[in-house]
């Protein structure tokens, strides 16, 4: 049998139009996909990631075992949470859920510890919106009384941007809060009434506590320590001390590295009690108490709107920086909820910023 034999420049042209073709279908050789600077990934047991750049900054949970939600863990810039689960000394303090919505007196019924029979239930989500300047995450709440009726409505939209700091370079975000709060279905108003206690507040690291640990409570005008600022108005109050970095970043056992990191609070201009009077503590935490000098009754023609931002943020609260990122919250639009238009496919709802 006589073969033939294939000459080489055949060979190399046949290889060539393969790598080509190849590379013609390789998905590596197509516009590659780039992932958007600011992601909500939903995970498994009502659980929601907030990730900046691919890094879990914040959590939602919203399981039923829980007597309402919360936001854990919130991450400072060196991926350490700066929040903690429940009181480092009172056992009685379970509610006390690192970041949380709650109220001590909604038309006479508790909703603010766990010795209660009262739920604030998630009901649906509405949007979970990723882009390069921030991810929003929309949610329905229901506040239910102890035989499940709704007393009032909460549509929470949060949203996690980043934040550089132009000093340093360091990495820095923040979280920004929309509350909108409405009576309960079939009711005509509902009440908070006074107290120091609701609506939003912080559980921070025990490292950060001023009592448990080494930080330090800041307000606006750099007045320090809870003796001054316990139910004491202010636009913004911080809190901010060391953080100990785990032994794969900083050296095993004793040589690790503990860094400063805190937490500036910010109320907003648009509150009903701005600038806010303060609930805040030694041992840890502080909450920004709108209704601590008076009621405010919440009704179907009015409904409440609360805004607050939580700044994670790299040493100690600099004052100038605070300033101006309350300037800029101050004029920041807020957020609407509504159905798609056309164009708008493939989702129930669609959350957005208003317009200026």
């Amino acid at each position: 049998m006589r073969h033939q034999c294939i000459s080489t420049p055949f060979i190399s042209s046949f290889a060539l139009l393969c790598g080509s073709l190849l590379a013609a279908t390789s998905p590596l050789a197509a516009q590659q996909y780039i992932p958007p600077r600011c992601e909500i990934i939903p995970q498994a047991n009502h659980e929601v990631s907030l990730r900046i750049d691919g890094v879990e900054k914040l959590r939602w949970n919203h399981d039923s075992r829980y007597p309402r939600p919360f936001l854990f863990p919130l991450n400072g810039p060196r991926g350490e949470p700066l929040t903690r689960m429940g009181h480092p000394g009172a056992p009685d303090h379970e509610h006390h859920r690192s970041v949380w919505f709650a109220h001590h007196k909604v038309n006479g019924l508790t909703f603010w510890s766990d010795n209660t029979q009262t739920r604030i239930r998630q009901t649906q989500w509405y949007r979970y919106r990723d882009g390069d300047d921030e991810a929003i995450m929309a949610v329905a709440l229901s506040w239910e009384d102890a035989d499940g009726v709704q007393l009032m409505q909460q549509d929470v939209v949060i949203s996690l941007f980043p934040l550089d700091d132009p000093e340093t370079a360091i990495d820095e975000h923040a979280v920004e809060f929309y509350l909108t709060f409405r009576p309960g279905q079939g009711r005509e108003n509902v009440t908070l009434e006074k107290t120091n206690f609701g609506v939003l507040a912080v559980r921070v690291a025990k490292s950060i506590s001023a009592y448990f640990g080494d930080g330090r409570l800041t307000n606006d005008v750099g007045t320090q320590d809870e003796k001054n600022l316990h139910e004491k108005p202010a636009r913004w109050m911080d809190y901010s001390g060391p953080v100990a970095l785990p032994p794969i970043a900083s050296g095993a056992g004793r040589d690790r590295q503990v860094i400063q990191e805190g937490i500036t609070f910010f109320d907003h201009p648009g509150n009903p009690s701005y600038p806010t009077h303060w609930h805040v503590r030694q041992d840890g935490w502080m909450g920004a108490a709108p209704t601590m000098q008076f009621d405010i009754v919440i009704t179907n023609e009015k409904p409440l709107t609360l805004r607050y931002l939580l700044h994670a943020h790299h040493g100690t609260m600099d004052l100038q920086r605070a300033e101006q990122l309350h300037e800029q919250f101050a004029s920041r639009p807020g957020f609407r909820i509504r159905k798609p238009v056309a164009g708008e496919s493939h989702r129930h709802f669609e959350v957005e910023r208003l317009e200026k």
